[in-house]
């Protein structure tokens, strides 16, 4: 099974946009949503997460489960798990954490930052945002989302100005 992909790419100035982007993307989440987050140490994934944290409802302070790994919030019936893979070496450190079972289950959102470490365990069927410096406080940030189809399906699309994305604008 391979995946069709839909993008679009925002810049924004500050981390208070940083992170009303990320409340604003909280919007396009139903539950067993899967985000992946790709980017330098300190390019805005936790900032981003604090703004979907808040979107989701969450009104405890969100800081980056770094040395714990997970953190896990409850949303009345589903649950937001925020994962921080910085300090795991690869797949093998991921294997055993109960990560996968997480991510199978249909109530959660799941966001990762450090994503590219989870390697095959990462599902085809998500959300993948990267984050690219372009000054000491502007930000590059590219939501793209993957879905799982057939072969005989695949297709790349690129919407640069769908209705999709149009609540995003920051």
């Amino acid at each position: 099974m391979d995946n069709i992909k839909s993008e679009k790419i925002f810049i924004t100035n500050n981390s208070v946009e940083t992170q009303r982007l990320g409340e604003k993307f909280s919007k396009s989440l139903k539950r067993g949503e899967i985000i992946a987050m790709y980017g330098d140490l300190g390019s805005g994934k936790t900032t981003f997460v604090q703004g979907l944290a808040k979107g989701l409802g969450i009104k405890r302070r969100m800081i980056s489960p770094t040395f714990i790994i997970v953190r896990s919030y409850k949303l009345g019936v589903r649950s937001f798990y925020h994962i921080d893979l910085y300090r795991v070496a690869d797949e093998k450190g991921i294997k055993g954490l109960g990560l996968e079972e997480i991510m199978e289950d249909p109530q959660n959102i799941v966001a990762i930052e450090w994503a590219e470490k989870m390697g095959d365990l990462l599902p085809k069927k998500r959300w993948d945002v990267r984050f690219k410096y372009v000054s000491e406080d502007k930000r590059k940030i590219t939501i793209e989302k993957f879905k799982a189809r057939n072969p005989k399906q695949i297709q790349m699309i690129k919407i640069q100005n769908s209705k999709r994305f149009e609540h995003l604008k920051i």
